[in-house]
C-alpha cells in the first residue's frame, strides 16, 4: 500500500495504556494511526486532517464519549466519518441507542479483542479508501465532462461566430442562401432569401410550388433545367434570371449553386446563393445610357464648333481667331456651370455676369443689370450664353460699350412660362439697322426661335439697339429678390433669424452616435433621434420635421437602404457613416456622402455644409407633410 493510498484512524482516550494497546492491535492494517488524549484534541485532529475512521472512548473527563460523537457530527464535514464506541463498563439498551443517535456505526466491549476490532476498522478503512476513489474518479469524469463541455461550447461558439459572419457578410452584400435535400424534399431559405424576393419570412414557405410564380415565366425552363443537373451531381452552375415580387416589382438576380450527392443513401444535397443585381443592371443601363449621352452631347458640341468656324466672317485671320475664341469660351462657360450642377440647370445672372466679367461689372455705373433668379435648362442655357455672348461683343465693338458716354441696362423677369429679357442701349454711336445679317444675329435668331420656339425682336434705334426676347421655360425657378441679395446662408448663419435645422441621427451604437449628436450641436444643428432601431428611425421620419439625415448603415444587421429611400422621396438629403467598404452605398446611392467610421468630425462638419441647403430642404420637407 502506498503512503497515498493510506487513511487516518483517529484513537481517543484519556488512558495512554489503551492507546498504545490500540495503536498494537491496528498496527498490522498499515494506515496511518493518530491518538488524541481528550475530545478537545480529538477536534483539533478533525481540523488538521481527514479521518476516516474514529475509536472513542465513552468515559472520559471533560467531555466523554457522546458529548463528542454530537459535537463531531453537527459539523457538515464530518457528518459521514464512521465512530466505533469502546466502553469497559456494560452499556444499557438505552445508552447503545444514544450512540447510535449520536453517530456511532459500532461498540466494541473490553476487554478488545483483536481480531474483532481490526476486521471493524479495516471494514470502515476499506469503506473510506473505496469512497474517496470513487469521489476522485467522480471528480475526474466531472472535470472531463466540464473540459469536453467548455471545448464543444467553444466550437459551438465558433460555428454560431462563423455563422454570424456569413450571414453579416450576405446581408451586406444583399445576398441570401438556399439548401435543398433530396431525402426531405424541404427547401430552407435564410433571411436573405425572403428579402430578396419580398416575401415574409413568418409565413411564406420556400417550396417548388410556391417558389414558381415568383420567377419570370420566359426565365424558369432555363433555371427547371439548371435544377434537374444539379439533382444528378456535376459541377456547380451559375445563372441570371429575373424574378417578380408580391408587389409586382421584377428584380434581376444572379444564381450560384453546387450539388454533393451520396451514392451509398441515393440523395442529393444542393446548396446556393442568389445575389440580387437589379442596382447593377440598373447601373449598366445608366452608365450605357450616359455613354451615349456624352457621344450625342461630344458630337453635339463639336458639330456646334464645326458651324461656329464656318459661320464666322472676319476682314483678318486675328480677328477670325479672336471671335472664334470667344464663342468656343462662351460655351466652355455655360458647359462648366452646367457641369457644376450635374446638368441639373445654369442660373441666367450668372451666364449675364460671366459675359460682362471683362467691364468690371461691380464697379461700372454704366452697366445695370436687374431681375429675378432663374433656373435654365441645359438647352435653354446653351442657347442664351451664345445669345449673350453675342450681343455683349456687338455692343463692345459697335455699340453703347464702344465708348465712355454709353450705358447698358439689362431687365429680366417672368411672364408665366416664358422668361421675358429687355436689352437697352444708350449713348453710344448712331445706330441704323445693318444692311445684311450677320452671324451674331442669325444665331441670336435661329437659337431663340427656331430652336427654343421664342420671340426675339431687334430695335436699332438711333440712340442705341433695344432687343427683346421672349423664351419659353421648361423649368424654371424665380424669386422677387435680386440677384446680388440671394446669398445662400450656412446653417450656422441661419440660426439668429430662422429656425434651427433639424438633422436625424440613426445610429446603434450609442457613444458613437452621442458624439454625433454632440458633433452636430456645435455645428449649430438641432438633432432628432438618435435612433438605434430601424423601426423606430422609419417613425421618426413620419413624425419629425427633417432636414437633413445621418445613417449608418447597418443597425443590428437591418440595413437602412429602405430608409434612406423613403427620405431620398421625401426630398432630405442623406449622409451615410458606415465600418464596411463604401462601393455598395455608392453603387444604390451615388449622390450620397459616405464617411467611413471612425468620422473625422471636420469631414462631417465640410459635407453637411456642402450637402445641405435649409431654404429648400426645409420647403420640400413642408410640401411633403
Amino acid at each position: 500500500m502506498t503512503e497515498a493510498d493510506k487513511v487516518n484512524i483517529l484513537l481517543v482516550d484519556d488512558q495512554p495504556g489503551k492507546l498504545l494497546s490500540y495503536e498494537a492491535i491496528l498496527g498490522p492494517l498499515g494506515e496511518n494511526l493518530v491518538t488524541a488524549r481528550s475530545g478537545r484534541e480529538a477536534l483539533e485532529c478533525l481540523l488538521r486532517m481527514e479521518v476516516a475512521v474514529i475509536l472513542l472512548d465513552v468515559n472520559m473527563p471533560e467531555l466523554d464519549g457522546f458529548e463528542l460523537a454530537a459535537m463531531i457530527r453537527e459539523h457538515p464535514r464530518y457528518r459521514k466519518i464512521a465512530m466505533i464506541f469502546i466502553s469497559a463498563i456494560h452499556l444499557s439498551d438505552i445508552d447503545r441507542l444514544r450512540g447510535y443517535e449520536m453517530g456511532a456505526v459500532d461498540y466494541v466491549p473490553v476487554p478488545v479483542v483483536p481480531e474483532v476490532l481490526r476486521a471493524k476498522v479495516r471494514i470502515f478503512s476499506e469503506l473510506y479508501r473505496k469512497t474517496r476513489q470513487l469521489e476522485q474518479l467522480n471528480s475526474e469524469l466531472e472535470q472531463r465532462v466540464r473540459e469536453r463541455t467548455a471545448a464543444l461550447e467553444a466550437s459551438t461558439q465558433r460555428l454560431l461566430e462563423s455563422e454570424r459572419r456569413r450571414s453579416l457578410a450576405l446581408a451586406a452584400a444583399q445576398m441570401g442562401s438556399w439548401h435543398w435535400d433530396s431525402a426531405s424534399e424541404k427547401y430552407h431559405w435564410d433571411a436573405g432569401m425572403h428579402r430578396i424576393f419580398g416575401v415574409d419570412q413568418a409565413t411564406f414557405t420556400p417550396t417548388m410550388v410556391n417558389t414558381r410564380p415568383l420567377i419570370q415565366p420566359d426565365d424558369w425552363p432555363k433555371l427547371d433545367e439548371v435544377m434537374s443537373q444539379l439533382m444528378q451531381g456535376g459541377e456547380a452552375h451559375h445563372i441570371e434570371f429575373r424574378i417578380r415580387r408580391p408587389d409586382g416589382k421584377i428584380r434581376w438576380c444572379i444564381g450560384s449553386a453546387a450539388s454533393t450527392r451520396n451514392e451509398g443513401a441515393g440523395t442529393t444535397q444542393i446548396s446556393g446563393v442568389i445575389l440580387d443585381i437589379s442596382d447593377r443592371k440598373a447601373d449598366e443601363d445608366r452608365q450605357s445610357l450616359l455613354a451615349r449621352e456624352v457621344d450625342h452631347r461630344a458630337k453635339n458640341a463639336l458639330a456646334l464648333v464645326q458651324a461656329l468656324v464656318r459661320l464666322t466672317r472676319a476682314q483678318t485671320m486675328e480677328e477670325f481667331v479672336a471671335a472664334v475664341e470667344g464663342r468656343i469660351l462662351a460655351l466652355s462657360r455655360v458647359h462648366s456651370i452646367l457641369s457644376q450642377s450635374r446638368w441639373e440647370g445654369a442660373d441666367f445672372a450668372g451666364l449675364l455676369r460671366d459675359e460682362l466679367a471683362p467691364f468690371n461689372l461691380d464697379n461700372n455705373a454704366r452697366i445695370t443689370v436687374e431681375g429675378p433668379d432663374v433656373l435654365l435648362d441645359s438647352s435653354t442655357a446653351q442657347t442664351l450664353a451664345l445669345t449673350l455672348h453675342e450681343l455683349v461683343t456687338n455692343t463692345a465693338k459697335y455699340g453703347a460699350l464702344s465708348t465712355d458716354a454709353g450705358s447698358l441696362n439689362v431687365n429680366w423677369h417672368l411672364d408665366g412660362q416664358e422668361l421675358v429679357i429687355q436689352w437697352t442701349e444708350l449713348g453710344g454711336p448712331a445706330v441704323s439697322p445693318p444692311q445684311r445679317r450677320g452671324f451674331g444675329t442669325s444665331a441670336i435668331v435661329a437659337g431663340i426661335e427656331q430652336q427654343q420656339g421664342g420671340k426675339v425682336n431687334f430695335d436699332w434705334k438711333p440712340e442705341g439697339l433695344d432687343c427683346l426676347i421672349r423664351i419659353p421655360l421648361r423649368d424654371a425657378f424665380a424669386s422677387s429678390e435680386p440677384p446680388k441679395a440671394r446669398t445662400a446662408a450656412l446653417p450656422s448663419e441661419r440660426r439668429t433669424n430662422q429656425a434651427v435645422p433639424s438633422v436625424m441621427v440613426v445610429e446603434d451604437e450609442m457613444l458613437v452616435a452621442l458624439d454625433l449628436q454632440e458633433s452636430l450641436k456645435s455645428f449649430g444643428y438641432e438633432v432628432i433621434g438618435p435612433y438605434g432601431r430601424l423601426s423606430e428611425a422609419i417613425e421618426g421620419v413620419e413624425t419629425q420635421a427633417i432636414d437633413l439625415a445621418v445613417l449608418d448603415l447597418n443597425l443590428n444587421g437591418e440595413m437602412t437602404y429602405d430608409l434612406a429611400e423613403s427620405l431620398q422621396k421625401r426630398g432630405i438629403p442623406i449622409v451615410f457613416t458606415t465600418g464596411y467598404e463604401s462601393d455598395t452605398i455608392r453603387s444604390r446611392f451615388p449622390d450620397c456622402p459616405v464617411l467611413n467610421k471612425p468620422v473625422v468630425k471636420d469631414a462631417l462638419e465640410s459635407v453637411l455644409r456642402e450637402q445641405f441647403r435649409p431654404q429648400e430642404a426645409r420647403q420640400k420637407s413642408a410640401a411633403v407633410r
